[in-house]
């Protein structure tokens, strides 16, 4: 027999142990699976359990994570061309979201896997703070996306919001009296909403009171080649933060500030960095099917490795974190730390 590296024989075990969780999760749901028992499905010991996963959460968000490659979202065909209505746009998301809801012969915990919940997950204040934020990235994105279609308008995150709140209430109420309410029907509300007035205006009443950007001249060296443009550093509770230096860009506040970069760090990666990923990847990958081509102002959301980018700009991981620098021609030209850093870098 072929003898294993260790790392072969450690990739061995991780694919055991996440195949066998992924069973206990499916049989028993999150809050009634037993480590013990997963140990007993990969016939393992409990130790070689928690030598890969810190706790049963992180497990359970890494079996979410290894399930998604292999559960590919059916829904609207991508189009090379963003040429979409915004009430068509707002309704092919929601028949890509509603593509989750449970089917009729899902047992209550299966269905909770294929819809990839955190419900009942992360119900300490910690977890729900940053799932706030996140949510608000998530609307953030999707109103940029919105905001692409015909007729053209103005801020659409509200509207997106608004969309949000609908979908995530059928997700959870697909999950305790599934076979409720018409997918169909759900995703038709989902493109009448956009005509509700809901008067969006971007006016943080903090922002003109945001100490101004530090200029500097200092070398740029990040992990991996990005545009020039804005890198935005935020902690998982500041997720929110983003908009701040997406719409300063949008107002023409700084012509030559280009594409916006968001590098979202936590100090927690086994846990909220897997629940940052989760979310985050979902969400782009449900609207890469509607809006192949972007959203402008372009906005890229770095998860794996944004470590990297905070340490090249010289400042700390943490959940709490913000900071950005402002990038022209492979050099740092501006640093803004604190609330409103995005905005500030922007306007420098």
């Amino acid at each position: 027999m072929v003898r294993l590296t260790r790392a072969q024989q450690q990739a061995r075990t991780r694919a055991a142990v996440l195949s066998a969780a992924a069973s206990e999760f499916e049989e028993h749901g999150y809050a009634e699976a037993k480590v013990d028992r997963i140990a007993e499905r990969a016939e393992l010991t409990r130790g070689a359990v928690y030598s890969n996963f810190s706790s049963k959460r992180s497990l359970y968000l890494a079996v979410l994570l290894d399930e998604w490659p292999h559960r590919p979202i059916a829904g609207a065909s991508p189009s090379s061309e963003p040429a979409f209505g915004v009430a068509a746009a707002a309704e092919a998301f929601a028949r890509v979201w509603l593509e989750r809801l449970p089917l009729a012969g899902d047992t209550a915990a299966g269905a909770r896997l294929r819809a990839r919940s955190v419900a009942g997950v992360f119900d300490d204040e910690p977890g729900r703070r940053v799932l706030g934020e996140l949510t608000r990235l998530e609307g953030l994105l999707l109103g940029l996306a919105l905001e692409s279609c015909r007729p053209a308008g103005g801020r659409r995150v509200r509207l997106a919001e608004m969309i949000l709140t609908l979908l995530h209430g059928a997700d959870h109420l697909a999950e305790s009296a599934p076979g409720f309410g018409d997918p169909f029907d759900l995703a038709r509300a989902c493109g009448h909403l956009t005509s509700v007035s809901l008067h969006d205006e971007w006016d943080p009443p903090h922002l003109p009171f945001i100490p101004a950007a530090r200029t500097c001249d200092d070398r740029w060296e990040p992990p991996e080649e990005i545009d020039d443009g804005v890198l935005v550093v935020l902690g998982a509770r500041r997720l929110g933060a983003a908009e701040e230096a997406v719409r300063a860009i949008a107002s023409g506040a700084s012509f030559e500030a280009g594409n916006v970069t968001i590098a979202a760090v936590t100090s927690d990666p086994a846990e909220i960095g897997a629940l940052v990923r989760l979310r985050v990847s979902g969400t782009m990958a449900m609207l890469r099917q509607i809006f192949p081509a972007g959203v402008r102002p372009p906005v890229r959301i770095i998860v794996d490795g944004a470590e990297g980018f905070a340490h090249a700009i010289g400042v700390p991981v943490g959940d709490d974190t913000e900071a950005a620098v402002r990038i022209r021609d492979g050099r740092i030209i501006a640093r803004a730390d604190g609330r409103g850093a995005g905005h500030a870098a922007v306007t420098a």
